[in-house]
């Protein structure tokens, strides 16, 4: 009986020995995982995806700067720079327009015209001084009251000229300024003698000449008889600085309006800057008085009258000696249709 029970445990010891075994083979066996770096793993992946990391660029880039245009901030004089009190013009503020009903307007035209600063009686323009006020070219006053925020600027992009689309000094000074260009220049420091022929990359800025840039302005106005005061009226409207655009060589090629300025907005700003006067220093009158008098000289380069196509006189008279005296004939049949409403 002892060995039967003896017998039984012995076989029981047997199978169980027998089952692990065969569950140890049933289970199938794990690869031995490596340990990975951060740039082998990194290969893996980009391989893995089948795209490879480009190249770092060792080639230092070339940083474009954006089109400015440099206005020096005004110094005031620490002491009285004159021999009296000047004190008229900064104070002085523009009158208001007499009012004109719509149904008293019986006669009116609009008219463009261009002022050339070259002319001798449009000298002040180009003034090359430096005042309480800052710079005192016409073109550099203009600047500073856009660039302060005291007048908007508006595009003259496509010929409008209606004041509809504002533009920031960035803008104007794209406009007036050529934004800077990437040119390849001798490498002298690497190629002393010139012999390798190496040559780098160089960013050329260009500066904002005033006397050379802006020369002209053209100005738009509207010439209204008002027959309650049986008088003729003209009202400027807006006054836009024309840049200069040479060739290659230097010479002439054309003239583009820059941006153009509202000139009612314009007249409070204008009022506080003195004009120069070269027969007497003491008489200076301001901007706004100057072109309130129409104190310069200008031709006129386009109206409404006959003219159902909008075209300027010089797109239809190619002659710049014919396109002046019909500036001329539009400025005599202004005139007489006023003196035509008198009897004498």
């Amino acid at each position: 009986m002892r060995n039967r029970f003896v017998k039984i445990c012995l076989l029981a010891a047997v199978l169980a020995l027998g089952s692990e075994a065969a569950m140890a083979q049933a289970k199938p066996k794990r690869p031995a995982q490596k340990k990975t770096t951060g740039k082998t793993a990194a290969k893996n992946n980009n391989n893995a995806g089948g795209a490879v990391a480009p190249p770092k660029d060792t080639v230092p880039k070339v940083v474009m700067p954006d089109a400015d245009i440099k206005l020096e901030a005004p110094r005031p004089s620490m002491r009285n720079d004159y021999a009296f009190e000047r004190n008229l013009v900064k104070e002085r503020t523009p009158l208001q327009y007499e009012h004109i009903r719509e149904d008293d307007a019986t006669y009116v035209q609009r008219v463009w015209r261009e002022i050339d600063v070259h002319e001798k009686i449009n000298l002040p323009f180009v003034y090359k001084a430096e005042g309480d006020a800052g710079n005192q070219r016409f073109i550099m006053i203009l600047l500073n009251a856009i660039k302060k925020g005291e007048v908007t600027a508006f595009s003259a992009a496509g010929g409008d000229d209606r004041f509809t689309t504002p533009i920031t000094f960035k803008d104007i000074a794209e406009i007036l300024v050529e934004k800077p260009k990437v040119k390849p220049v001798p490498d002298w420091v690497n190629d002393p003698d010139g012999s390798k022929g190496l040559f780098k990359d160089s960013v050329i800025i260009s500066e904002f000449n005033p006397d050379a840039t802006v020369e002209r302005y053209w100005l738009k106005e509207d010439w209204v008889f008002d027959k309650e005061s049986s008088r003729m009226y003209v009202r400027i409207l807006g006054i836009a600085p024309l840049k200069t655009v040479n060739n290659e060589d230097g010479s002439f090629r054309a003239v583009l309006p820059a941006f153009w300025v509202y000139y009612p907005d314009l007249r409070p700003m204008l009022a506080r800057y003195e004009v120069y006067n070269g027969k007497n220093y003491g008489a200076r009158m301001s901007w706004e008085e100057l072109f309130e008098s129409r104190m310069f000289g200008s031709r006129i380069i386009k109206s409404t009258i006959n003219n159902p196509n909008d075209l300027f006189i010089s797109s239809y008279v190619k002659d710049p000696i014919l396109a002046l005296l019909e500036g001329e004939n539009i400025k005599e049949k202004m005139f007489n249709y006023e003196q035509d409403l008198w009897s004498y």
